[in-house]
This record gives structure tokens, sequence and C-alpha cells, in this order.
């Protein structure tokens, strides 16, 4: 039996102030969402000034990114090499790149997804608020 890490408040809020941190050093209006390994929601923000619609895309991206532990560029990239039968997958909603997966111990513990921005610059928020408590 193995023992897995999980995400405590603590980590969620150092997460979420890190990634926030980074959208307002670059005046990036974004949407930042954190779920745990199950994809469940944990924490979710809107910038002022992010789209509405990054409502729904940053939470789907950190549940798709969670569920399918590896970053959602990765389904992105299958898609546009052409494999458009993978939009069928069931459960999958955020196939655009921004949702990070959180690893720990080569586990995933969790997931932040971030909308609102050119898809490099959602991913680039979220790496910022994982790189924040050392993973």
């Amino acid at each position: 039996m193995k023992t897995q890490s999980i995400l405590e408040l603590s980590d969620v809020q150092t997460i979420a102030a890190a990634a926030q941190a980074e959208a307002e050093k670059n005046n990036w209006a974004v949407s930042i969402a954190i779920v745990d390994a199950g994809g469940h929601l944990l924490h979710f923000q809107r910038l002022d000034g992010a789209p509405p619609i990054s409502s729904h895309i940053a939470p789907a991206k950190a549940k798709t990114s969670a569920m399918g532990r590896r970053e959602t560029k990765i389904y992105e990239d299958v898609i546009n090499g052409g494999r458009y039968s993978f939009l069928s997958a069931p459960y999958i909603e955020g196939m655009l790149e921004g949702g990070v997966p959180i690893l720990k111990d080569g586990a995933c513990i969790g997931a932040v997804g971030v909308s609102g921005v050119k898809s490099p610059e959602d991913a680039q928020i979220a790496k910022a608020g994982i790189a924040a408590i050392g993973l």
C-alpha cells in the first residue's frame, strides 16, 4: 500500500497567490482554478477584466489535467495533429494548453488550470503557482 500526499488549504492558498502574482506582474486578466487529484474544485478566482468564458475554461483545464495526470497541451497537440476522434473522449473538456498537473513523488495530487490569455501564458501562470510550493 502506498501513502499519497494531498493538497492542504495552505498549499492551495500559496499556489493561488503565486499564480495571481504571475498574472498581475504581466498584466494578464485570467481565471485560475485549482483541483484535487480527482478533479474536484478546491479554489477558483477570476481576476478583474478576465473574460467570462474563462470561468468555465480554467476549471475544465484543471480537471482534465488532474484526471489525465498530464498537461492539457498534450491533448491539444493530439487533436491539432489530426486525431479529431479524440474530441469524443468522455469527461475531457479542457483540451487546450493551460492545465498543469501538480506532481509529487510520481503521483498527481491535483492540477492548476488557467484561462484568459494565450495558452502558453496560461501554462506559465499555472507553473508559477505550482513552483511556489516547491514542486
